[in-house]
């Protein structure tokens, strides 16, 4: 029976990769892409990803980097947080609930489960420690459990926030403190019915006054109906105190890690666009947050162009939207957004690392990578550098998948690899 459900899903994806072009294998990437028709079609082009062990294998870095397992035997690590003593807190767990809508659901889901880890998610917080700063986190412990599906993590002035799946909460925290001292206090609910799109991403204010929530969408392009989509696809801005919250920005299909900019306070994130478009469309995107701004989700991408497939259409809004700052290609599933600080060295040290968790609905896969966005005054400028690559191999063998990517003050970046359930260091040598 199970070879018999192998070979029915293996006919499956065969069906499903003839369905769509093979796409561009380099894509469009920068601030003003040239984006093709739309390709439309039964089911969209998908692509397994086969996991593997890493084995004696592991990511590939820059030269003049050094890349380091720090934690490993996780359950499911998706986000981290390096505070301000320099441990390391590193979210882990799996949430949603949608329901399959159609025939293409159920095979789509099949084929996304091939490409995941097996691993019951932790529903938790686990703290990692390099007490004499050798680069070694000899101590691996839980935090805080019993959490529902953690994502999103910021911390301010002594309160540790943590972004679940159905609300905001928050620990008091002392420097050094290994253990949370008991459950969490809620400050909000977030929007959790359905949760087709169940992670809510986090970051606060330089100020600490306010929170930044991404909440995605419960759709690919609204097919459960727009009363399922209020409090969605946006941004929410929560008072740190009262949980008071409002929209403070619209439109982002599904807005998967938030950062601010250092310096400025901008608010910055990466979003993961809809599917069935074809193989190189719609591009994921890195952008700034405008305040009250609304960037197209359903009804139009990339500013003005329409999606004919939703229903009804919305003239008013397509002509406010806003255009991205940046591509990263299409179905690349960027799951993580940080800044970069100087001590990453020359050439790393203004821009934004983006973990790419990779796509499943192209046939030529892409992402499976952290790649650098380089800035200048400001604003994206020129090309991506690829950082950490060989999550998935020239053997076409998934090893890993990288979510959250977290710059650490000294001089490293830390990045949460779901697939292979272990936390890497990247270090200047």
């Amino acid at each position: 029976m199970r070879a018999l459900h192998a070979v029915s899903l293996l006919s499956l994806s065969l069906l499903l990769a003839a369905c769509g072009g093979e796409g561009d294998p380099t894509q469009a990437r920068g601030p003003d892409p040239k984006l093709p028709e739309p390709q439309r079609g039964l089911l969209p082009s998908m692509k397994i990803a086969e996991p593997v062990a890493w084995g004696q294998q592991k990511p590939t870095v820059p030269d003049g980097f050094s890349i380091t397992a720090i934690a490993t035997d996780l359950k499911i690590p998706r986000q981290s947080l390096v505070l301000p003593n320099g441990d390391i807190l590193v979210a882990e767990g799996r949430g949603g609930s949608a329901a399959k809508l159609k025939p293409k659901d159920v095979i789509a889901s099949q084929i996304k489960a091939k490409g995941n880890t097996q691993v019951k998610g932790g529903n938790r917080l686990t703290l990692l420690r390099d007490a004499d700063g050798d680069g070694k986190y000899e101590l691996q412990t839980v935090f805080a459990e019993n959490l529902n599906a953690p994502y999103g993590l910021a911390f301010a002035d002594g309160k540790l926030y943590v972004a679940n799946q159905d609300a905001l909460v928050r620990f008091d925290y002392r420097d050094g403190q290994t253990k949370a001292d008991g459950p969490p206090v809620k400050l909000t609910d977030l929007p959790a019915e359905v949760n087709h799109h169940w992670t809510k991403a986090l970051t606060i204010s330089p100020d600490g006054r306010f929170l930044y929530v991404g909440i995605g969408s419960n759709s690919n392009i609204t097919e459960r109906g727009l009363e399922v989509e209020i409090d969605r696809a946006m941004v929410w801005e929560v008072d740190a105190q009262t949980g008071a919250h409002r929209p403070y920005a619209t439109g982002l299909r599904n807005p998967t890690a938030l950062a601010i900019q250092p310096g400025t306070g901008q608010l910055w994130t990466v979003v993961n666009e809809r599917d069935e478009l074809g193989p190189d469309l719609v591009p994921d995107y890195l952008t700034s947050v405008r305040e009250g701004g609304f960037y197209g989700w359903p009804y139009s991408y990339w500013g003005q162009n329409v999606d004919d497939r939703v229903r009804p259409q919305n003239p008013d809004k397509v002509a406010a939207a806003i255009k991205p700052d940046y591509s990263l290609g299409s179905h690349v599933a960027a799951l993580g957004v940080d800044f970069s600080t100087a001590a990453m060295g020359q050439g790393f040290a203004e821009g934004v690392f983006v973990g790419e968790h990779g796509s499943w609905n192209r046939p030529n896969p892409v992402g499976y990578k952290v790649i650098f966005v380089p800035f200048s005054n400001g604003k994206p400028a020129g090309e991506p550098i690829d950082f950490a690559t060989g999550f998935r191999g020239e053997d076409g063998k998934t090893r890993g998948r990288p979510v959250g990517v977290t710059v650490d003050p000294r001089g490293a970046l830390i990045i949460a690899d779901d697939l292979a359930n272990t936390v890497w260091r990247v270090t200047r040598n």
